[in-house]
């Protein structure tokens, strides 16, 4: 699922430049990349909703703090064009042979209870590798066996979704990995070491209307989507907090 708004390294969220504004800005006129995440799912194994979301953000962020995305990383030119443009995430599925040949490109597989999500450097937005670009894109949909668990140990963040929307799971696992960016972005150099160093636990949840109402007005980081696909245009889908701490 395509998706895509959410600020670069050094845009906070009301920036001027930032892509969660909706008029045209410079970034727009910069080549347009595009971050790949691929999600297994086996025709009579697939994962629970909730596993492959929190998985799906989970990898954006290893993938952010992997060395070879940054300084004179192997990925980070790329990593660097893609963050001075909007910022679009994709999110595909496969199974079988087509995750054993994606599993074969350069990349990171990361693991959830069940679910496997591997994320990729990011690439030209015509410019897929023809082993992601047949993979399909549109409906992707996940259940949850059993309502998620209320309670979230200490050390993990939480990333709200909105309860007012209704998207695809991969839609969702778009705007969980925008959720995730923002957070990563929006720590110090201490917390984002702690929260590498702990393996980056993280909690996704559908927050109840009243507290949507709390949390899209409390200053958090929050994604905003450019609505090219399932929800309007400038909608809030996600608002991400900080590591629960004890």
């Amino acid at each position: 699922m395509n998706s895509t708004d959410s600020p670069t390294s050094t845009d906070g969220p009301d920036s001027n430049d930032s892509p969660l504004r909706q008029e045209p800005t410079p970034r727009d006129e910069a080549p347009q990349f595009v971050l790949p995440l691929v999600v297994r799912i086996e025709r009579n194994a697939p994962p629970s909703r909730t596993d492959a979301l929190e998985t799906a953000a989970r990898a954006v962020v290893v993938m952010l703090s992997d060395e070879r995305s940054s300084g004179d990383g192997e990925w980070a030119a790329r990593v660097r064009d893609w963050q001075d443009a909007r910022i679009r995430k994709v999110v595909r599925r496969a199974r079988g042979a087509e995750w054993r040949k994606a599993s074969e490109l350069p990349g990171i597989t990361v693991t959830g209870g069940g679910a496997e999500v591997r994320v990729f450097p990011p690439v030209p937005l015509d410019g897929w590798p023809r082993e992601l670009s047949k993979l399909q894109v549109s409906g992707t949909e996940l259940e949850d066996p059993e309502e998620p668990a209320g309670d979230v140990g200490p050390g993990h963040a939480l990333i709200w979704l909105n309860p007012e929307l209704r998207m695809s799971t991969g839609k969702e696992m778009a705007q969980v990995g925008h959720g995730a960016q923002l957070l990563w972005w929006d720590m110090d150099e201490a917390e984002r070491t702690a929260w590498r160093d702990a393996g980056f636990p993280l909690a996704v949840r559908t927050a109840a209307a009243g507290r949507w109402t709390e949390l899209a007005a409390s200053g958090l980081p929050t994604v905003r989507d450019a609505g090219f696909t399932e929800i309007a245009p400038g909608s809030v889908t996600v608002v991400a907090d900080h590591p629960v701490r004890d």
